[in-house]
């Protein structure tokens, strides 16, 4: 009975709209990418400036892979009626962020982790070899950044104190004035694409393995954040831990003093005190 709805429902699927068949593909992926620790952080609010700074280098990277390959096909049949440069495109305005963060030379400034790579690199070989595969790419971009990007850019603001525009232009779409709107007639002229069967289940597979790359991004800019977080913590426990041996070290020191200054304790004993704060001093410096 299992096998019979399930046959049913992937009929239903294949027979419905490509917007549609995208959404209900990718239904389980898209919650998987959402419940990531670093969307998780961000949906409650828990964003620094160093993470927003990460995300936006990598975004810059994705979306100058992304933009590129559909520059290069805006003539293609299947890229053709979803290109709209003007209104979506987000290169520029990332670099405005960048620069706003970074300063002059955020180019050379710039870090991004090998996950991003391989999915800029994957951008570029269905620029290459598959320009069909860009709806895919597309659709969960620019869709997606129109949708949920609103609300994180709110986010965003709200938890870095940044006035208003200041280092946010990428959430901002000032060719498009009803997302709403703009999302019905992007989802009209993708679904008006003609493609034969092979070519729609290989858009579909491309659509899983975006949100895919995109957790993938996810995870490693995690990753790197919770490294970087376990460091300066590292660090600053060192540098506590230092203070308190030189305050622990000045105080023995005083007792020896005191201890060689009477005349009440012999030489050898006198001697072997000071070997002895000498290693209880060592051995805390050495754990």
């Amino acid at each position: 009975m299992e096998t019979i709805e399930k046959k049913h429902t992937q009929t239903e699927i294949m027979n419905s709209e490509l917007s549609e068949q995208i959404k209900a593909v990718t239904k389980d992926i898209h919650i998987r990418a959402e419940n990531t620790e670093l969307m998780l952080s961000y949906q409650r609010g828990h964003v620094s400036q160093q993470q927003y700074q990460l995300l936006l280098c990598s975004l810059y990277k994705i979306y100058e892979a992304l933009e590129e390959a559909l520059d290069t096909n805006a003539s293609h049949d299947a890229v053709a009626p979803i290109y709209f440069p003007q209104e979506l495109a987000r290169l520029e305005s990332i670099g405005k962020d960048l620069e706003y963060f970074y300063g002059q030379s955020w180019r050379e400034k710039m870090t991004v982790p090998a996950a991003t790579l391989t999915y800029a690199q994957r951008l570029r070989e269905v620029g290459r070899d598959h320009p069909e595969y860009l709806l895919a790419h597309a659709y969960t971009r620019y869709l997606g950044d129109l949708s949920g990007g609103q609300v994180l850019g709110r986010i965003t603001q709200k938890s870095l104190g940044l006035k208003s525009g200041e280092g946010l232009s990428f959430f901002s779409f000032p060719g498009v004035s009803s997302p709403n709107l703009f999302k019905q007639l992007y989802r009209s002229r993708m679904n008006s694409v003609e493609l034969t069967e092979e070519q729609r289940s290989g858009v579909l597979q491309e659509a899983l393995a975006a949100f895919e790359l995109n957790i993938q991004v996810f995870n490693e800019l995690q990753d790197s954040l919770s490294c970087v977080s376990d460091t300066e913590n590292e660090v600053r426990q060192r540098h506590t831990q230092h203070k308190q041996n030189t305050t622990a070290a000045a105080a023995d020191e005083g007792v020896c003093e005191a201890l060689q200054s009477s005349s009440l304790v012999p030489r050898f004993l006198r001697t072997l005190l000071g070997v002895f704060v000498v290693l209880v001093v060592g051995m805390v410096y050495a754990f």
